[in-house]
């Protein structure tokens, strides 16, 4: 009941957000004919009531919950009419403050002169600038939403060399191939990932490593992408761990059996790919008769709602003798919490999670996104003292079905001696 209250909540709130938007839109209107005003607000309003219904519908109408392509596409566009509309709201709120400030003022200024206000019985008008501005503002952010639908199997490769001094001389110019967060379930076109697949393979690796959420939330969601998967392939091999979406956490299962039983089929599935699953153990990559530690654990995230389940005193045990260690961990926010602090000789971390938002900017010489508000690592390469952290932003997607600014990204890392 909670759950279905929420939508009536969001429903609710996108109308406010309307109204109050819909005064901009007569502003921006008003010098317009009666017929063109007609057409616009007509519109208008007929996009709000599809959008409103389509909310209070979801919670009841189980296709609407099922079906891959609302769920991709039709919920991300109204998302994206939200925020807009949230966008050109503020810009509303801001010229608003400013009439009344500037109502006050003059009302103020005249009553202590005991004159007559000159806006005594005229309307401070809302500014058209204005009005244009958080349209604009919001038309924008609504455009670059829908374009970035056509990014989000677009792979960019990123090569990043990174040297490190205590590197064993047989793995100068390793490379790692780093991806994370594929979230199969979220997948429609399958001769695209393979072009992602085939990408990575192309770049001829010399060891593959995933750092978490293959899925959405049921193993399932791989049965179409095995096959793909499957496809990956490196001299040292393919390594894998888990991400929390893999539990199966944010799904109401039947039974704790079920659950159990759904993680233990992604195993598998993982398994029968040639996958390495890594749980809260390490393993030597060797070359030349010299090696070095990998480590992986399950999740661990630093921020409350993410699960604790990662052991990293347990792979990290007995890896004294290796002098230089890489740690696949899926959540970067374990970096700063418990890496740093107690794992000093740990020398890469390899981490995804964040996706970067999928929305943002990121070029060589400047980087944004919103997520950097939740998460102080969430993209590319981070430096403190002789340790080193790479957050990918993610093979797939999830929610939102495209990238904007933040591509989807197979990283191939070269280990140089420095």
């Amino acid at each position: 009941m909670r759950s279905i209250w929420g939508w009536w909540i969001l429903a609710s709130t996108l109308v406010l957000l309307d109204w109050y938007v819909f005064s901009a839109v007569k502003s921006i209107t008003q010098n317009y004919t009666e017929r063109t005003r007609l057409v616009v607000h007509t519109a208008y309003w007929c996009i709000t009531v599809l959008a409103v219904a389509t909310i209070l519908l979801f919670p009841y109408v189980q296709v609407l919950q099922t079906n891959k392509f609302f769920r991709n596409y039709v919920f991300a566009i109204l998302a994206g009419l939200f925020f807009a509309k949230l966008i050109t709201a503020t810009v509303l709120v801001v010229d608003d403050v400013r009439r009344l400030g500037t109502w006050a003022a003059v009302k103020v200024g005249n009553n202590l002169r005991n004159q007559p206000s000159p806006w005594e019985g005229v309307a401070i008008t809302r500014s058209v600038f204005m009005s244009w501005l958080g349209v604009a503002l919001g038309s924008l952010l609504f455009g670059s939403l829908v374009a970035g639908f056509r990014n989000k199997y677009n792979y960019q490769v990123r090569r990043v060399k990174i040297p490190f001094p205590n590197l064993p001389d047989a793995f100068d110019g390793f490379v790692l191939a780093h991806i994370s967060d594929v979230h199969s379930g979220s997948f429609q076109n399958k001769e695209a990932v393979l072009k992602g697949i085939q990408k990575i393979n192309a770049a001829k690796p010399d060891v593959i490593l995933f750092t978490g959420d293959l899925v959405n939330d049921r193993a399932e969601e791989m049965h179409p992408y095995k096959d793909v998967f499957a496809q990956l392939a490196a001299p040292h091999g393919v390594f894998s761990v888990l991400g929390n979406h893999d539990y199966g956490d944010y799904v109401q299962w039947k039974t704790p059996e079920a659950k159990t039983t759904n993680l233990n089929e992604l195993k598998n599935i993982q398994a029968a790919m040639g996958w390495r699953l890594l749980m809260n153990e390490h393993v030597a990559l060797e070359k030349d008769g010299q090696k070095i530690a990998l480590l992986g654990i399950e999740n661990w995230g630093a921020k409350g709602r993410f699960p604790k389940y990662g052991k990293l005193s347990q792979a990290h045990a007995d890896t004294e003798k290796f002098d230089f260690k890489i740690l696949m961990s899926h959540d970067p926010s374990h970096w700063d919490a418990e890496v740093k602090p107690q794992y000093t000789d740990i020398d890469l971390m390899l981490s995804g999670h964040t996706h970067g938002m999928q929305f943002g900017l990121q070029n060589p010489y400047f980087k944004w996104s919103p997520v950097q508000w939740m998460y102080k690592q969430w993209s590319g390469l981070y430096v403190e003292g002789k340790q080193h952290l790479y957050v990918n932003p993610g093979f797939g997607f999830i929610g939102y079905p495209g990238r904007v600014g933040i591509l989807p990204e197979i990283t191939l890392i070269e280990l140089k001696k420095a």
